[in-house]
């Protein structure tokens, strides 16, 4: 019975290792496409840099504002997104606030079972009530584990609480300068990406393997 305890605890504790890895790779993937290589091309003659400089056309700018973007996100996050017509990263963002309500609200249930165990034990030391969930009765004999838990749960939720209020930073971020961003075109003269390499031995060492990112201006 210990054993299989034991093994839940875990799977508890690996589950909330796996979810901040997925929020930082989920942040990462947003970041990396929100902040994608941009170029703007030269698109007009001389003749026409003439004329947009005797009669800017500034209708373009009032119909996109990155102010409004930012309040929108604020207001509404993904609405931001929405204005600069970024439809597909509002999935992503919600995504990203639902797995965070998913684990505060496990971390706070396993908090306040873990909290009653402990409280109950600590009120009840000769052990004349009966205990008051699973977890008193494995280990109401050894309060200190009842502390330990109550207090692993607490930290993780008040961690995601953060991840939130980052998640949520991050998504007015984004919305920000893609706003600021938006009357650019990507340039096919301007690349990056990511390319496998292979480290050049020293001392006799056999050659190492690695990832190298390159930006090619041409």
């Amino acid at each position: 019975m210990l054993r299989k305890v034991m093994i839940n605890l875990f799977l508890k504790k690996q589950k909330n290792c796996f979810f901040f890895k997925a929020v930082l790779v989920v942040i990462i993937f947003l970041v990396f496409f929100s902040f994608n290589s941009r170029g703007q091309k030269d698109s007009g003659s001389d003749k026409s840099i003439d004329q947009s400089k005797t009669n800017p056309d500034t209708s373009f700018i009032n119909r996109h504002d990155p102010k409004k973007a930012t309040i929108y996100s604020m207001i509404l996050p993904g609405l931001g997104q929405a204005y600069n017509k970024k439809y597909w990263k509002i999935p992503i963002v919600y995504t990203g606030f639902g797995v965070c309500y998913y684990f505060i609200s496990f971390n706070d249930k396993e908090y306040k079972e873990w909290q009653k165990a402990y409280n109950h034990t600590l009120s009840d030391p000769d052990n004349t009530e009966p205990p008051v969930n699973e977890y008193e009765e494995m280990y109401g004999a050894n309060p200190q584990v009842l502390k330990d838990q109550k207090d692993y749960y607490r930290r993780n939720r008040d961690l995601t609480y953060i991840f939130t209020g980052i998640w949520y930073l991050l998504n007015v971020v984004d919305a920000t300068v893609d706003a600021h961003l938006f009357s650019w075109e990507i340039d096919d003269d301007l690349s990056l990406r990511f390319e496998p390499t292979l480290t050049e031995p020293l001392y006799g060492y056999k050659p190492g393997g690695g990832l190298r990112l390159t930006l090619n201006f041409k």
